[in-house]
């Protein structure tokens, strides 16, 4: 007699796992195949054309989440999709050697996002078929936590690896610290043929002309800096360090270019009109001739290279505060022809930073192919690992059934009724009114939230540095939006989603009031600002479970996981309309009144929650669970 499948199990069991699987190949794809093909040479303008193609299988899953719907159960689609997905990282790590590597990885990418989208279809359906409606409620913030634990994952420890793997290989890395300092002299321009290194005996290696550097923190012309960056381009170019990039358009060219008739006629006309009205008296203008201290850094190759083998060298920082920034050369060949001369870098310090501060940069000349291909062999086995847990851990719902055989001649017409039903479902109009604009004051405040904070006080800004920024978002920030989604879901759980749906749209929208308070006080606090934007991302945080609870008790039903999927699309409208015309809107009303559009954006979400129709037992534990 055959053993039975379990229909539950604890959610702990699969459901961190399911959802850290389900962050990696995303952030794997949108993030760290930048930085590969950075580190391998790709120029930027083949990386942002080719890389930003990957998206478009997340844009449009909802088109093909009717045949996971339709055929097979999420289960099998689930752990089929994680053993593609090693299969694809596999396949990148065997095409990285080859010589048409760019091409082949990309192939592998496309297939790596497209069998990533189909999982997170399948994930977030089986979601919903595995969970009472009380556990998904309980379990929203949690899913989201371990998938923001795979961007972390992604973007730092994978990063990490692969960059400790590189430094381990190959010529010993290179070491520089620079060091910000308002009493440091101030750097003279030195020409590379000026530049002499100390004699280097023994195995080949990487010089630097200076391990330490010291930059004053007063600000310089910029036509100064723009003249030291432009010739070290020139120089290492000429000298086949790297080749020169493709040309941009510049402003002379866009300013030919003849405005369109939408653009004439509509965009013109209401900008005219919201100055005329909105726009405060005088909008100061944030132009000036100054930007931050530059410092220079030299290196070159001990000796002559083997013939026929060249010496990459990836130049970055590897620590310390992101206000010294490197602003030219981060990738050197070095080779035959070249060795004996300098290649030349340019740092440069936020022109707002007037501490003393401190940076580690690091180049490395290792194996950057070895180092990449173990990186990605490691993903693989990690999938693997994925698939076979998660074929005996993941329970089998009853639910959980193909809605037709393959075989069933009805197969085209169930996949276009699941989109028919999605949009005949009662009271659609409201849904997707909601859908679209629960979020449209956070929408256009999360576009300008950053440039709100690095833009320079003259133009309304609060003039924090790059690296106080990165503190601010990356860590305060992450850590109190994750904690608004945990106790956004705990609470969900207890009281269901009606009861907690309107503080949850008060706690997403009325905690952007404190950008209204930024904005008109200035405050150069910046305990104060960080009080300010973990009461805005908590909220967030918390708020944003009620939308997440709401697309699933829409989606209830035949075809939940389709409609899930359908409606995860309008989310991402939602997003993405408000965001555009944001930056337009901001440059003409200013920051202040700006944010204080924001709040008036927020009313429609509150007036349109009063007509909604949620059962109040949604996200409540049953009668039967409590038993």
């Amino acid at each position: 007699m055959s053993k039975l499948k379990p229909t539950k199990r604890n959610p702990w069991a699969w459901i961190p796992s399911l959802y850290f699987a389900e962050g990696i190949p995303y952030i794997v794809v949108m993030t760290v195949s930048v930085i590969m093909y950075k580190r391998m040479g790709i120029s930027n303008t083949d990386i942002a054309l080719y890389t930003s193609w990957l998206y478009l299988p997340w844009v449009i899953k909802a088109l093909w989440s009717p045949v996971v719907d339709l055929l097979k159960t999420k289960r099998l689609w689930i752990i089929v999709m994680q053993l593609f997905i090693g299969a694809g990282l596999a396949g990148v790590a065997f095409s990285i050697p080859v010589p048409n590597f760019f091409q082949f990885t990309l192939a592998f990418f496309w297939l790596l996002a497209f069998n990533s989208a189909t999982h997170d279809i399948a994930a977030d359906g089986f979601y919903m078929l595995g969970l009472s409606e009380h556990d998904q409620a309980w379990f929203v913030g949690i899913r989201s936590t371990f998938y923001r634990f795979a961007m972390i994952f992604g973007q730092g420890i994978l990063i990490i690896l692969a960059g400790y793997i590189e430094s381990n290989s190959g010529l010993l890395p290179v070491e520089l610290t620079i060091h910000s300092k308002p009493s440091a002299q101030i750097i003279q321009f030195i020409s590379p043929d000026e530049i002499s290194f100390p004699e280097s005996a023994g195995e080949l290696k990487i010089l630097v002309y200076q391990n330490e550097i010291e930059i004053n923190t007063k600000a310089v012309f910029k036509s100064k800096v723009d003249s030291v960056i432009n010739f070290a381009k020139d120089w290492n170019s000429s000298n086949g360090f790297y080749k020169a990039g493709n040309e941009t358009r510049t402003e002379a060219t866009v300013e030919q270019e003849e405005p369109s008739w939408w653009s004439s006629n509509v965009v013109q006309n209401l900008e005219s009109f919201i100055r005329k009205y909105f726009a405060p008296a005088e909008i100061k203008t944030a132009k000036t001739d100054l930007t931050g201290n530059f410092g220079l850094a030299y290196f070159k190759l001990s000796g002559e290279p083997r013939t026929g083998e060249d010496v990459v060298m990836n130049f970055g920082r590897e620590s310390g505060d992101n206000s010294i920034s490197l602003v030219e050369g981060t990738r050197f060949v070095f080779s035959k022809e070249n060795w004996e001369k300098p290649a030349m870098a340019v740092i440069q310090l936020d022109p707002k930073l007037k501490s003393e501060t401190i940076t580690y940069f690091v180049g490395n000349a290792g194996n950057i192919p070895l180092a990449w291909m173990i990186t990605f062999f490691i993903l693989a086995g990690l999938f693997i690992l994925f698939f076979v847990y998660h074929k005996f851990i993941l329970p089998y719902p009853p639910s959980d059934l193909p809605a037709v055989k393959s075989e069933s001649p009805n197969l085209f017409s169930e996949f276009f009724r699941t989109f028919m039903l999605f949009f005949n479902k009662k009271k659609i109009g409201l849904i997707l009114a909601f859908i679209l604009i629960y979020r449209l004051g956070e929408a256009q405040l999360v576009k300008l939230a950053t440039p709100f904070l690095l833009d320079a006080q003259e133009v309304g800004g609060l003039a924090l540095t790059t690296g106080q920024v990165g503190f601010v978002y990356g860590t305060i920030g992450i850590l109190f939006l994750t904690l608004g989604g945990i106790v956004g879901g705990l609470l969900a759980a207890k009281h269901g989603l009606k009861h907690w749906i309107w503080w949850m749209i008060l706690a997403i929208n009325l905690p952007d009031v404190v950008y209204i308070y930024l904005s008109y006080s200035q405050t150069t606090n910046f305990l104060i600002i960080n009080l300010m934007v973990a009461i805005e991302q908590f909220g967030y945080g918390f708020g944003f479970t009620a939308y997440m609870l709401y697309l699933i008790y829409i989606s209830e039903g035949d075809h939940k996981t389709s409609h899930y999927a359908i409606a995860t699309g309008f989310m991402a409208l939602g997003m993405m309309i408000p965001g555009m015309f944001s930056g337009w809107l901001q440059e003409i009303i200013g920051y202040q009144h700006f944010f204080v559009w924001v709040i008036i954006s927020t009313i429609p979400g509150f007036i349109i929650i009063k007509f909604l129709d949620i059962d109040p037992e949604f996200g409540k534990k049953s009668k039967q669970e409590k038993a």
